[in-house]
């Protein structure tokens, strides 16, 4: 009996997939956990996994955007009539996210398969032309419709995630050197190309000239853009924001930092010791490290800190667990592990879940001072500014001090400002005083 795969909801925030490129085409042979295709979610990049063995008989989406429980594929025996349990499928499907009677019916869908399936035999061997758009059969019946020419990016031979990032940057494919297998160009590729400040014909990557002299580019939004707007849109209109911005003298903190380095086998950061400090601050005032729910309150027993992460299409927020039982060594690990995941897109979801408070830090990019939304289900987020050299008054003498802003952003549903002054006041004894955290 055929199987009918259906798009699985990847993430627990997932609306829907973008289909990247298939590892397979119609007709190969298929084992349980072999990778079929990569999908983008609001999250991340993900590989598809099959549960089910037998020949590809039919692919529902080839590329782009596809629907929670929309079909994907049919895996089965060769020769297997599917037609009835796709048309059920895709029947359910439409019920579920109310279709339009005007799609294709099954039996179309069917009859382009089997027509694509006959022609497969001459078609090429890269699994990654496979994810391209193909209508041949649809169009002439026989596969005789005109081929883009060869310099089309659909054409050229790249990996599913070289193809997206290329295309989020505007770059084209034809003009970057492939140094994977017969001259496939992989992510390396992609990357070396846009460090080393390269651009398209037009001279700005992605820009389309029109006569009249004005430049635009038009991008398609992201799964993981959209649901970046999305949430954050529910949290900035849901949850009434308060702001609390303190001002700590980083002075011992540098001092501190400085000969830990001369010691310590990894290179420890600021960021790092603000992190520290926060869940050794939010171990003191539970109330910060609260969710909520609707209708309760959550206050969470472990402290689990997300750290936002920006990558080329928004931000990630990988997870530090039970950070407050963690060195500053272990953190740093911890956090540059996550942090290169996040820029390659390959999180986990349980590397991504289970915050309790978020930290956002600015301060690299010379911004003395922000304010952040807050990351849902957390109460609170910390926005942290720069380290600024500026003249301070200690003991009625002018100094130079070393000085950091953090604003603190609060669901005032949940937290009142007096819990989350003290909440800063014990970061800034940390802070300013980083022996405590080591007692």
């Amino acid at each position: 009996m055929a199987e009918v795969m259906t798009m699985p909801r990847m993430s627990d925030t997932m609306e829907e997939g973008n289909i990247l490129g298939w590892l397979k085409k119609v007709g190969d042979d298929i084992e349980p956990g072999d990778v079929l295709a990569e999908v983008e979610t609001d999250k991340a990049t993900m590989e598809l996994e099959s549960p089910y063995e037998g020949k590809l008989l039919y692919i529902g989406v080839k590329e782009g955007s596809i629907a929670i429980n929309a079909v994907l594929a049919v895996i089965g025996e060769e020769g297997e009539d599917y037609a009835a349990d796709l048309a059920a499928a895709e029947a359910e499907a439409k019920a579920e996210a109310g279709g339009s009677s005007d799609d294709p019916t099954p039996n179309e869908k069917a009859a382009d398969n089997t027509a694509e399936s006959e022609n497969s035999n001459s078609k090429s061997n890269d699994p990654n032309e496979s994810g391209s758009k193909n209508n041949d059969s649809k169009e002439s019946g026989a596969g005789s419709k005109p081929e883009k020419p060869a310099q089309s990016d659909e054409h050229i031979k790249a990996s599913p995630l070289a193809k997206s990032i290329a295309k989020e940057a505007g770059i084209s494919l034809a003009n970057v050197t492939g140094t994977g297998d017969n001259g496939r160009i992989i992510k390396r590729d992609i990357e070396e190309y846009i460090e080393s400040g390269a651009t398209g014909p037009s001279g700005a990557p992605g820009a389309q000239i029109i006569p009249n002299g004005e430049a635009f580019k038009d991008e398609p939004i992201s799964q993981m853009r959209k649901t970046i707007a999305r949430r954050l849109a529910e949290s900035k209109f849901g949850a009434p924001h308060f702001y609390l911005t303190m001002e700590i003298n980083m002075g011992k903190s540098v001092d501190a930092r400085a000969r830990m380095n001369e010691v310590s086998e990894v290179r420890i950061s600021y960021n790092d010791m603000i992190v520290k400090a926060s869940a050794l601050a939010l171990r003191k005032h539970p109330n910060i490290n609260s969710s909520w729910l609707g209708d309760k309150i959550r206050r969470n027993g472990n402290i689990n800190i997300g750290v936002a992460v920006a990558v080329a299409d928004g931000l990630l927020v990988p997870v530090i667990n039970n950070a407050d039982f963690k060195s500053l060594a272990n953190i740093k690990t911890e956090v540059k592990d996550l942090a290169g995941k996040a820029k390659e897109k390959k999180l986990s979801m349980d590397e991504m879940s289970g915050n309790t408070f978020t930290i956002s830090n600015l301060g690299m990019f010379d911004i003395d001072e922000f304010t952040a939304i807050i990351n849902p289900p957390d109460a609170c987020i910390l926005a942290v500014g720069s380290i600024v050299e500026k003249a301070i008054v200690v003991e009625g003498e002018i100094q130079i001090g070393h000085i950091m802003k953090v604003t603190l952003s609060c669901d005032h549903r949940v937290v009142d400002g007096a819990s989350g002054a003290a909440f800063l006041q014990t970061l800034k004894e940390y802070l300013e005083d980083p022996v405590r955290m080591l007692i």
